[in-house]
């Protein structure tokens, strides 16, 4: 095994808490080290608390780059507990020999699932609401009061059609809505039709959509994909949702517009340089901020640090993992 004595057990780093006792797979199997974070890790802090481990148990935070492979040469598997590995310079791990996991497929219904609520808390100004009535604001029904926009009969456009981005569309039907989507090769005419779904590019579907849902991965390409000219170009009065990634939305911009009026509001999951916010953003009336939620029910986060725990123990005791990235 690399990086490890013959019949000593291998060191494992787990770089936070893991629900549902997940960590507790490792007994007599692993030594286990809990990092007590505050926060996320930097570069320097990961790749000291690394050092020496042959298996890394990390979170989308973790800043798994190529210096912090280069120092860990003992590394053997780094399991991810997100669908994303962008945290991760896959590259390097394959120059080193380390192995890649990730937790695809479970944390889908409930992704979509927020999406959506994220949809129909901006579309009728829920938080707006519920602010109005605790700082004793409503002082009875209006006809003007917190004026929404309707879905029926509209569009949604769906940026990425993978799975989460599917889960996305399947919800349309219910709300009314057609589906309009965009990604760099369409979906075999089985899947549109099951989706009663029609593809556009990029430009044609903002132009056209009411809502616009993210959920493409974070790559060269896709960072900042949403840029002042591509926010200007929606709809007025459309909604922007994104659940993917934060840096796929240009955030400074995105205030820039929203104080504008361009698009009419926005939900957010996920931020540029989360935790952090660009300047304005939390201001805004017309914006709902969650603190990236998208899988955070108690099943599945408990099934996902499974998925790594289980991973990482295969990569360790030499089988091959389930989830296997590079």
């Amino acid at each position: 095994m690399k990086g490890e004595t013959p019949g000593k057990l291998p060191r494992v780093v787990v770089t936070a808490p893991l629900p549902g006792g997940a960590a507790a797979l490792f007994e007599g199997r692993a030594r286990v080290k809990l990092l007590d974070r505050r926060g996320p890790l930097g570069e320097a802090e990961l790749g000291s608390a690394l050092r020496g481990a042959a298996g890394a148990v990390t979170l989308l935070t973790d800043p798994v780059t190529r210096p912090v492979l280069e120092a860990c040469p003992n590394l053997k598997v780094v399991s991810n507990v997100a669908v994303g590995t962008d945290n991760i310079d896959l590259e390097a791990a394959r120059m080193q020999g380390v192995v890649v996991t990730h937790t695809p497929g479970v944390l889908t219904e409930a992704t979509a699932d927020l999406a959506w609520a994220l949809i129909l808390g901006v579309a009728r100004r829920l938080v707006e609401g519920d602010r109005m009535v605790r700082t004793g604001g409503f002082s009875g029904w209006e006809p003007g009061l917190l004026l929404g926009v309707d879905l029926t009969g509209k569009i949604l456009g769906v940026v990425g059609m993978g799975h989460i981005g599917r889960a996305v569309a399947r919800r349309a039907p219910a709300f009314g809505m057609r589906v309009v989507y965009s990604q760099p090769r369409r979906l075999q005419d089985s899947v549109e039709s099951a989706l009663n779904a029609r593809h556009l590019p990029l430009e044609d579907l903002l132009a056209a959509a009411d809502v616009v849902s993210l959920h493409c991965p974070l790559t060269p390409e896709t960072r900042r994909l949403m840029n002042r000219n591509r926010l200007l170009a929606m709809k007025p009065g459309a909604i922007l949702v994104n659940t993917a990634r934060g840096p796929v939305v240009d955030e400074e911009a995105l205030v820039e517009c929203l104080r504008q009026g361009r698009p009419f509001g926005a939900g957010l999951d996920v931020y540029e340089r989360e935790p952090e916010l660009a300047p304005g953003l939390r201001e805004l009336p017309n914006v709902l901020l969650l603190p990236h939620l998208g899988s955070a029910t108690k099943a599945v986060r408990e099934a996902m640090a499974r998925m790594a725990v289980t991973d990482c123990l295969a990569v360790l005791e030499g089988r091959q993992p389930e989830h296997w990235v590079v």
